[in-house]
């Protein structure tokens, strides 16, 4: 079987619910946030980033996107997705 490429199950916070963090890869981290991503536009705009980390479990979602787009120009684009997984990993995701 190949490597398991989506976050399902996969990539948590650092600090999950029984305080085992669970890590996951760039590469998860990315599908996460481009799966919401319906319209195929290529940008993910705030609601789009809210969803996403509702997904990977954000205690405040559309804050996190809101601070996500805080240096963005209204949506963050393909070159601007590898800050946005910074940002992320900052949050405490990790990345193994």
């Amino acid at each position: 079987m190949g490597e398991d490429k989506s976050c399902d199950k996969l990539c948590q916070r650092k600090y999950a619910k029984k305080g085992v963090p669970i890590p996951c890869t760039t590469e998860q981290l990315r599908v996460a946030f481009w799966r919401y991503d319906t319209n195929r536009d290529g940008r993910l705009s705030r609601k789009v980033l809210k969803e996403a980390f509702n997904y990977l479990g954000a205690s405040i979602p559309g804050w996190r996107a809101h601070r996500a787009l805080n240096h963005a120009d209204g949506y963050i684009s393909g070159e601007e997705v590898d800050e946005l997984i910074n940002y992320a990993v900052k949050l405490g995701y990790i990345v193994n």
